[in-house]
């Protein structure tokens, strides 16, 4: 028994020990799997950071570029040399009457070539034709000009039918489903097609603006969206978003990938989708309770005046239109006077920085130059830019303005927080300043919008969400992105959202590309970290001299090197991003020392590009050139009026000089000369615009979120800067 009593007593002992080292181990794997669950989070909200910085601060240089050269427009004299390099742009009624522009549009004299072996359309169009468009351009093949000019002059005509606000209601089909930014990623749309099936009399959809820029496959998705338009008008529903819009499609690529598609009648295709474009709806309302807009609301925002206006006026949100005369002709033109008169400051808006109103005779035969120097020797105060007033613009208002022409100001500010705007989380309404136009509004102004209109939902896209959509403002906001491996194979998933009777939103979410399928959890959030920093790593090589100067402020004994901590700090002085500095190092800095401090130059050397032989070009120049490529490529863009592609010598400088103005910069003929004989390789006196930027391009490779045109290269403290200006 004494035996018995022993032999239990030193078994309870033994498992009393291997209880209380199971414990231990468990909580040692709890604190582990949380510390691992914490710094997996922490390096995807890192990541995504990177990715929306880049992304927003090239919007807003977007916004700001234009502006500057709207800026040059309204007071430089019409004959000015930089004047006409821009000025064609700014033309958004040349042909004014509907009967001339179809006359310029037409299509019958462009014959389809035997060998043609793409999709034939005839009109009006059927439900075969738009779905054999569909597998015609899922096997990579085009459709011919003749016909994509027929189709986008049948799309015209119906969208000038259309009102304002659409109104459609569930209550004659099941549901309907609702799809947000495709941004040119076809993919995304065959696989919503896939799982939903296509539209039909049974299954209506709705478009939420931001088809095309980024993605390499944009016309394709406007023909295919235009040609279920035709074919379902009752079923088929559009609605504009700030990426319909000439002037940005100039940065982001879906001017160029036209223009590569349709190099005989490219131009013309583009002149008809700006005015498609502006004939968009706005805003579609379901069920009288549901209401779906591309970006957003303001605390002035009003349907009855969104109702009203002429949209088509508007063939980019980023301007104004201008007050239009009758010609001789009884043709309605835009007056340049106008540009110069002292009321165009109701032409602005205070989340954007421009100057006080200036008399068009301080500019009479005025050069670049002296603009140059009149922006360096001038300063003007700031416009109110941190209070959003409604109606009039505040005390630079003119009292003698018409009531007409506040009126179109009114309207033009309604359409731009329509298209621009974002949600946050505090109550209020502030200007939209990280993306440089639109508002940010609070759930305040969410609750008084539908208080005012009788409405229980906002539906918005304009943001992508890292699950494809988001709830906000107590669920009465949700924000739907459809484009999905945006900013990287891998980084977001896509969704799209379905509304029965009930209005009740059913979310579907997937991920398009078949690589992500191959790809574990884990080394799909790898890759999109590479990815960001890689982008990163652009950014800050294109900031070596501001860094450098930081660098040397904390490396007293002028030795080279910084420790751990001071490098963090100096980098987070200039680049301004807000990231865990030290936690990336190692993503950032690959050599080592005993001390962990850090060799900046060496540093430098690993960031260093892969280009074109660049030792003879001035450095400082070199650095403008990486860090304001995408602006730089703009203007090259614009400079390009035939869109050939080539730019002739004159041009380029005159380009460098608009930049050097923009900026606010020292650029000499002697460094832009050397630049330019760089590129001309073949010496036939012009410059391939593609072939340059190629040469300068930081990476070898674009990544997902550069495709189509490379983003901003600048900082907040570029940005800054500019803020500081007033005639930017």
């Amino acid at each position: 028994m004494f035996r018995y009593f022993t032999q239990a007593k030193h078994i309870f002992v033994v498992e009393g020990i291997s209880s209380c080292c199971a414990i231990k181990s468990a909580v040692l794997i709890q604190r582990w799997y949380r510390q691992f669950v914490a710094r997996k989070e922490m390096r995807r909200r890192y990541t995504w950071h990177i990715f929306q910085s880049i992304e927003y601060s090239g919007e807003q240089a977007q916004i700001k570029l234009y502006n500057f050269l709207g800026y040059l427009m309204d007071n430089f004299t019409p004959a000015s040399n930089e004047r006409n390099l821009i000025s064609h742009i700014f033309r958004d009624n040349e042909v004014c009457r509907d009967a001339e522009w179809e006359r310029y549009f037409c299509y019958k004299n462009i014959e389809v070539p035997g060998l043609y072996s793409g999709p034939h359309l005839t009109f009006p169009l059927t439900v075969e034709q738009a779905v054999g468009l569909v597998e015609a351009f899922r096997n990579k093949k085009q459709l011919h000009s003749r016909y994509v000019l027929e189709l986008l002059l049948e799309t015209w005509k119906q969208l000038r039918l259309l009102p304002n606000i659409n109104r459609i209601s569930t209550c004659h089909s099941k549901e309907i489903t609702i799809c947000g930014d495709l941004h040119g990623q076809l993919e995304d749309l065959l696989l919503i097609f896939y799982k939903n099936d296509m539209p039909s009399l049974e299954k209506p959809y709705l478009f939420n603006g931001d088809f095309v820029d980024r993605g390499k496959d944009s016309i394709e998705i406007l023909i295919i969206l235009f040609s279920f338009l035709l074919v379902y008008p009752s079923e088929v529903y559009l609605n504009r978003g700030n990426h319909e819009d000439h002037i940005v499609n100039l940065r982001y690529g879906f001017t160029k990938e036209v223009l590569s598609k349709y190099r005989m009648h490219g131009k013309r295709i583009l002149k008809l989708l700006q005015k498609i474009f502006s004939w968009l709806p706005l805003a579609t309302v379901i069920d009288q309770k549901v209401l779906v807009i591309h970006g957003g609301i303001s605390n002035t925002t009003d349907l009855s005046v969104l109702a009203r206006v002429d949209r088509h006026n508007y063939n980019s949100a980023l301007r104004p239109p201008k007050k239009r005369h009758q010609s001789v002709a009884g043709m309605s033109i835009d007056s340049d006077e106008e540009a110069g008169s002292t009321n165009k400051v109701l032409q602005r808006r205070p989340s954007l920085t421009f100057p006080r109103t200036l008399t068009k005779d301080c500019f009479q035969n005025r050069s670049l130059q002296d603009f140059s120097d009149r922006l360096r020797a001038n300063t003007v105060e700031d416009v109110e830019i941190h209070k959003r007033l409604p109606g009039p613009l505040g005390p630079e208002n003119d009292t003698s303005q018409s009531c007409e022409s506040i009126s179109s100001e009114d309207e033009w500010k309604q359409i731009l927080d329509l298209l621009w705007s974002d949600p946050m989380a505090q109550d209020g309404c502030v200007p939209n300043e990280v993306r440089g136009g639109g508002c940010y509004w609070g759930p305040d102004v969410t609750e008084d919008f539908l208080n005012r209109h009788n409405l229980q939902l906002i539906i918005r896209s304009h943001e992508c969400k890292q699950e494809g959509y988001e709830f906000c403002h107590n669920r009465k906001v949700l924000t739907l992105f459809s484009a999905s491996n945006y900013y990287d194979v891998g980084s977001n998933r896509g969704a799209y959202v379905k509304l029965g009777p009930d209005l009740v939103p059913y979310l579907v979410q997937y991920q398009a590309s078949s690589m992500i399928r191959e790809l574990s959890v884990r080394q799909s959030a790898g890759r999109s970290e590479r990815s960001a920093n890689k982008v990163l790593r652009e950014q800050l090589f294109a900031h070596k001299s501001d860094l450098i100067c930081a660098f040397k402020k904390l490396d007293s004994e002028n030795k080279g090197r910084v420790s751990l901590a001071d490098w963090a700090s100096a980098v987070e002085s200039v680049m301004r991003l807000g990231l865990p500095w030290r936690i990336m190092r190692s993503q950032l800095v690959t050599g080592r020392s005993a001390d962990s401090s850090i060799d900046y130059y060496e540093w430098f050397n690993e960031l260093a590009i892969k280009g074109a032989n660049a030792d003879h070009i001035d450095q400082s120049l070199l650095e403008t050139l990486y860090r304001h490529r995408s602006t730089l490529e703009t203007i090259f863009r614009i400079v390009d009026t035939d869109n050939s592609g080539f730019i002739t010598m004159e041009d380029f400088r005159q380009t460098w000089k608009l930049l050097s103005v923009y900026l606010k910069m020292e650029i000499t003929e002697e460094a832009i000369s050397d630049l330019a004989v760089t590129i001309d390789s073949n010496q036939d006196g012009s410059i391939d615009i593609e072939e340059f930027m190629e040469a300068f391009r930081l990476t070898d490779k674009k990544s997902r979120l550069e495709r189509g045109l490379s983003m901003f290269m600048g900082t907040a403290t570029d940005l800054t800067k500019l803020e500081g200006d007033p005639n930017i």
